[in-house]
């Protein structure tokens, strides 16, 4: 007997109904808004990125939780992703954190998608030092108040 899985259903109920993507544009050493959450706070389920455009160049990149009240908390340890080139199609996640350091960027293969995180309202942010390369950043996410909300900035 064969069995039908629906893929789509199965991501809702492991990771939530909610899954937003968001390209960084050409990457330029700026601070960038990758998501908004407003509303409340909310639960990041999963979060990766997809190289879409070759990082070539030097670059010192991280996300960033910037809540409008509260620290500005990084999401991953700036890890220099452009020196030995990240090649388009390249799946980036997270390395394990410790207790006094957050995670790196890494390619798959060797990390996993973020731990779960709750996020204040405000943003997720992408900063970059480097001029080159795109990145498509997609984040699973769940209300933890009701009304939250978490939408491409």
């Amino acid at each position: 007997m064969s069995v039908l899985e629906d893929g789509t259903a199965y991501r809702k109920i492991v990771l939530g109904p909610n899954l937003v993507s968001k390209s960084t544009g050409t990457l330029a050493a700026t601070t960038v808004a990758l998501f908004t959450i407003a509303g409340g706070q909310v639960l990041i389920t999963a979060l990766y990125g997809v190289v879409t455009t070759s990082i070539t160049v030097a670059n010192s990149y991280k996300l960033q939780s910037n809540p409008t009240t509260g620290d500005t908390v990084d999401l991953c340890a700036a890890t220099d992703i452009g020196t030995t080139d990240t090649l388009a199609g390249t799946l980036l996640t997270f390395g394990l954190g410790t207790t006094t350091a957050p995670p790196k960027l890494m390619s798959i293969g060797n990390g996993r998608v973020l731990d779960m995180v709750p996020v204040s309202i405000g943003q997720i942010e992408s900063v970059s030092a480097g001029t080159d390369g795109v990145i498509t950043w997609y984040c699973a996410w769940v209300p933890l108040t009701v009304g939250a909300t978490l939408v491409a900035a």
